[in-house]
C-alpha cells in the first residue's frame, strides 16, 4: 500500500536533513504508530505522504503510484484516497456536524441523495448518531475529533493518516479515538499514526515505526514507544 524508497528529505534553510534514507514498506490493513521525539521527521513523514512535500531523493510509492512522477493537476486524485486526521480538527465553525462531514463529500460532487444516505450511517459509526444538527463549538473535544474521523473516513478512503489526533483529549477520550481507529483499520483501511503518547503506544502493541533525527531507528510488530526493558 506504501513504499517509502531511500527517502530523503532537506528543508532549504537547514543543513541537516529531516529525513534520512528512509525505507519502509506498509501493507493494507496495517495499524502503524510513528514515534519520536519532536524533529525526529514524523511530520514531514506525513507531508510527504500527502504530497504536501517532495523528497530530495528517493521515491514514494502508494497504491502502485510514484509520488515523485505523480503530475500536479493528479494530486487532488492522490488525496482522495487518503484520510487526514489532525490534533486541532480543522472543523468548519458554521457549519453542522452534518455539514462539515458532507463537506468532504461535496467537493468531490457526490451527489446529494447519496450525501444523504452516507453521512447518516458514517456519523453511526463513529458513535455521533442523533448529533449532526450541532456545532463544533456545541461538542466535546472528543466529539469534535470524531466528526473530523468521519470527515477522512466518510469517502473510505484505503489510507487514514493522523498526526497527533488524541494530543488535546484526556485518557478516557482519547482510548475511545483509538478504537474507533482500530475499527476502521478491521474494515481494511490503512492507518498510519504519529503520536507522543507512550502509554497508548505500548498498551497497543501495534507496529512501531521509531524515528529519530531523520532516520528510522526501530520497526517492531507489536512494538512499544521505546526500547523494551
Amino acid at each position: 500500500m506504501i513504499e517509502l524508497r531511500n527517502v530523503t528529505k532537506v528543508y532549504e534553510r537547514h543543513d541537516i536533513p529531516a529525513l534520512t534514507d528512509v525505507n519502509i514498506k506498509i501493507e493494507r490493513g496495517e495499524f502503524v504508530f510513528l514515534v519520536g521525539p519532536s524533529g525526529s521527521g514524523k511530520s514531514t513523514f506525513i507531508r510527504l505522504l500527502i504530497k504536501e512535500l517532495e523528497p530530495t531523493s528517493g521515491q514514494i510509492i502508494i497504491a502502485g503510484q510514484d509520488l515523485t512522477q505523480l503530475r500536479h493537476w493528479k494530486v487532488p486524485y492522490l488525496r482522495r484516497n487518503l484520510g487526514c486526521i489532525f490534533q486541532d480538527y480543522k472543523l468548519l465553525s458554521e457549519k453542522t456536524t452534518f455539514e462539515n462531514v458532507a463537506f468532504a463529500l461535496e467537493v468531490l460532487g457526490t451527489s446529494r441523495h447519496l450525501i444523504n444516505d452516507r453521512v447518516p450511517e458514517i456519523l453511526r459509526l463513529v458513535g455521533l448518531e442523533g448529533m449532526g444538527e450541532k456545532y463544533p463549538h456545541q461538542l466535546s473535544g472528543g466529539e469534535q475529533q470524531r466528526v473530523s474521523i468521519a470527515r477522512a473516513f466518510v469517502n473510505r478512503p484505503p489510507i487514514m493518516l493522523a498526526d497527533e489526533p488524541t494530543g488535546n483529549l484526556d485518557p478516557t477520550t482519547s482510548q475511545g479515538i483509538m478504537s474507533l481507529l482500530e475499527a476502521i483499520v478491521e474494515l481494511g483501511t490503512t492507518v498510519i499514526m504519529a503520536t507522543h503518547d507512550r502509554e497508548m503506544v505500548d498498551n497497543m502493541r501495534k507496529r512501531v515505526i521509531a524515528l529519530e533525527d531523520g532516520s528510522v531507528i526501530r520497526d517492531q510488530d507489536r512494538g512499544v514507544y521505546g526500547t523494551e526493558r
